[in-house]
């Protein structure tokens, strides 16, 4: 796959080198030369040393036979126009940009982009460590709104049924994990202390989850 990344800081050098280190043909363009220093030294990869949005650059980048682009610079405007342009313009099908300011994923929602918030979600997610430490979160979908959290089963809950630990909750378990053995879950699955069940749900959801958890109303 052919991938182009606009902005070469920490974001940009790690991406471009998980994705050379794949196989994928790699373009990274800065418009200051010195942030290739960022690059590790085991990145295989073209660099392009201007502005994305200069006459001619995306065209010398390959963007015409390029498959995915990323735009991750720390200019939500740069990331949102040169995603729209990759889309709209040269029909690139796969483009994501960085959304650097919170109060700006507005614009990447305006312009329909598909775009992930390093700065919500990291915050999200020691929000959650801290307050909800029975729930770990270890996929997120979108920005965070819907997440699979993994729950371990406390003394508290051992005899009693999965379905009575969710019953009323905005959750859905997914998956129950018991004596290392996964299996679907079902509302009568008697619980264990350190079983382990996986479960989709929102922010409210989890937060009714880890009270009930943890002896309070749901």
């Amino acid at each position: 796959m052919n991938v182009i990344i606009v902005g070469c800081g920490r974001v940009g050098a790690e991406l471009a080198l998980l994705l050379s280190q794949r196989g994928h043909d790699v373009t990274v363009i800065d418009h200051v030369g010195s942030s290739f220093g960022h690059l590790d030294p085991e990145y295989r990869g073209r660099t392009i040393e201007a502005e994305p949005l200069a006459e001619g650059v995306l065209e010398k980048a390959g963007i015409r036979d390029t498959q995915a682009v990323a735009t991750v610079t720390n200019s939500d405007a740069v990331n949102a126009v040169v995603a729209h342009v990759a889309r709209t313009a040269y029909g690139v099908p796969n483009v994501v940009a960085r959304n650097y300011d919170p109060r700006w994923r507005v614009l990447h929602e305006a312009m329909g982009l598909t775009s992930v918030s390093s700065t919500a979600w990291g915050a999200q997610r020691i929000e959650e460590l801290l307050e909800r430490p029975r729930l770990r979160a270890v996929f997120s979908a979108g920005n965070g709104e819907v997440e699979l959290y993994e729950v371990a089963v406390p003394a508290r809950w051992a005899g009693q049924t999965l379905g009575a630990l969710v019953a009323g909750i905005a959750c859905s378990p997914v998956s129950f994990t018991h004596g290392g053995r996964a299996s679907l879950p079902e509302a009568g699955h008697s619980l264990a202390e350190g079983d382990i069940v996986h479960v989709t749900a929102t922010l409210e959801g989890a937060e009714a989850l880890g009270r009930r958890l943890d002896g309070g109303e749901a």
